[in-house]
């Protein structure tokens, strides 16, 4: 990718949002465009760093057996009165719903009704289970709170996940399954997570957890118990029977040797029962040959809300300032920016083509301006390794730095090739 290409602006960066100086950057530099409280569009990079956090997800619960789907973004009042939920939706204003002259609509703000539905004609036999289905879409909801930028949008990307089973003991063998990929899923994007016993609210239910990152931004403070890697909302503590509860379900003994910790919720896992196949009266037939109510699960990632946190997550300072953010090698879309002065120009564009032709996803900045300025752009675009050819560099050889901590080396071109073709491969990063 050539910068001339992109409408990169060269962007003084100032007064920073102190809780998201990293999304304030996207958004200074309108890297993402902000139309409206809540509503946003994405240049090049974030919306390539989220097709890779994608992949990702799709690729790891691919390899757990779980089936892609998609379903439909407008779905009929019909379904969501089927639940029971339709009217509780619309009357606290989540659901964004539209009268027309065939009915009336929502955009979906989730998918519970329609996979079930999905399900109906679908999955009718006891012996078709465990199954589950996933789909990686937009979801809608009228957010008040949009404080947060990306983690908070009326519209976000989110991957949601619902299984089907013949009776409890499946369901939960479903749901460690499930929750198992989550923690893989998250240690390739680069990100630790904490699972959070959390109450099941609205959605009903056995079980639930929320999936939880450490992080600075959190706007949740949670009970973190290192040790198991297990974490507790305070909400549960109010719940009846709570100590009882937390050890029938989660193993937690003993709440006063969990400390505070700030974490940021990227995902929620429930174990749902038959609440949804009872209100909806959707039904299998068992080993008896008698209709009996699925046992479902249901799993979500808000994809858009971990896009923000890996830029958070992953802020560059100098002097005490935040300049730009170094990505995670895992889900970059480009691995190095290369830099030249006007005497070099020749050697880093023949630099450019071959890394392209090794299928290494590069950039090179080939607008008019200083090497600092290059760098600083470098670093606003999130690019995690910089090369550099100038005045202090030898025919042959190139500095490389590597931007999330500033380590640099000189490094002969040829060895550049391989370096960066062995990291677009293997994910990891060059040592130094």
């Amino acid at each position: 990718m050539r910068i001339s290409k992109m409408g990169m602006k060269s962007v003084k960066l100032s007064n920073l949002d102190e809780m998201y100086p990293a999304q304030d950057i996207l958004i200074q530099t309108s890297q993402v465009k902000q139309y409206g409280s809540g509503v946003y569009a994405y240049d090049n990079i974030p919306l390539k760093v989220q097709d890779n956090v994608e992949e990702i997800i799709k690729k790891n619960f691919n390899r757990a057996d779980f089936i892609e789907v998609q379903m439909p973004l407008i779905q009929q009042k019909e379904i969501w009165e089927r639940s029971g939920r339709f009217e509780k939706y619309v009357e606290e204003g989540v659901m964004m719903t539209s009268e027309t002259d065939k009915g009336t609509y929502c955009l979906a703000p989730t998918a519970e009704e329609a996979i079930t539905v999905f399900a109906e004609n679908r999955v009718t036999s006891h012996k078709q289970m465990p199954v589950g289905y996933y789909q990686i879409g937009a979801k809608f909801r009228n957010e008040i709170r949009n404080r947060g930028y990306l983690l908070r949008g009326k519209e976000f990307l989110m991957f949601d996940l619902y299984t089907f089973d013949r009776d409890e003991q499946g369901m939960m063998d479903s749901y460690n399954k499930v929750r198992e990929t989550y923690f893989k899923t998250f240690s390739e994007i680069g990100m630790d997570i904490v699972a959070v016993a959390a109450d099941n609210g609205a959605m009903g239910g056995k079980r639930s957890e929320e999936i939880m990152a450490l992080s600075r931004i959190g706007e949740d403070t949670i009970l973190y118990d290192k040790e198991s890697n297990q974490g507790l909302n305070v909400e549960v503590l109010e719940k009846e029977n709570a100590e009882e509860y937390l050890k029938e379900t989660y193993n937690i003994d003993d709440v006063k040797k969990l400390k505070e910790e700030k974490a940021c919720e990227l995902g929620h896992i429930f174990a749902l029962g038959t609440k949804y196949s009872d209100s909806m009266d959707i039904k299998y037939i068992d080993n008896d040959n008698n209709r009996a109510p699925f046992y479902m699960g249901c799993y979500g990632i808000g994809v858009s809300r971990v896009l923000g946190l890996i830029y958070e997550n992953n802020i560059i300072t100098e002097n005490g300032n935040v300049v730009g953010y170094s990505l995670p090698v895992s889900v970059t879309p480009y691995y190095l920016y290369i830099i030249s002065n006007d005497k070099k120009k020749d050697v880093a564009e023949d630099m450019y083509t071959k890394l392209l032709d090794n299928d290494v996803e590069v950039i090179i900045d080939d607008v008019k301006g200083s090497i600092g300025e290059k760098i600083r752009n470098a670093k606003i675009l999130g690019i995690p390794y910089i090369a550099i050819l100038g005045n202090n560099t030898e025919d042959g050889y190139v500095e490389v730095e590597r931007t999330k901590d500033g380590k640099k080396m000189v490094m002969k071109i040829e060895d550049v090739y391989s370096a960066f073709k062995d990291m677009s491969i293997t994910k990891k990063d060059i040592e130094m």
